[in-house]
């Protein structure tokens, strides 16, 4: 996985220190395997990356799912959030009338006048 190269080295901090929103360079660190909303964000950003690196995490995202179901504290709870969270009712789109049905119908309509 040439694409996947590590480019940090992120370790724990010995104390509790403030999360710098401002700083463009800091790592954002998620785990896959242990958060479920890690693998969702993991997915979205492979189905916008470029394709090399798409591929990549697609292969990733297929081990973390054959592997086994693990979870750590954050990881648990948005499991536990995201099953009782409503999940959005999918948006039907209107049926798009192709100009055959349109004609069809206006056929039908003349024969009814006649």
């Amino acid at each position: 996985m040439a694409e996947l190269t590590r480019r940090y080295i992120v370790m724990q901090m010995a104390a509790e220190g403030p999360f710098d929103i401002r700083d463009v360079d800091a790592p954002f660190v998620l785990k896959p395997w242990k958060d479920p909303a890690a693998l969702r964000a993991l997915e979205a950003y492979r189905d916008h990356c470029y394709e090399e690196l798409a591929r990549e995490l697609d292969q990733w995202i297929a081990a973390i799912a054959a592997g086994p179901k693990l979870r750590g504290d954050v990881g648990g709870r948005n499991e536990q959030a995201a099953a009782i969270r409503p999940r959005p009712a999918a948006k039907r789109l209107p049926k798009r009338k192709t100009k055959a049905r349109v004609g069809k119908r206006q056929k039908k309509k003349a024969k009814r006048r006649s």
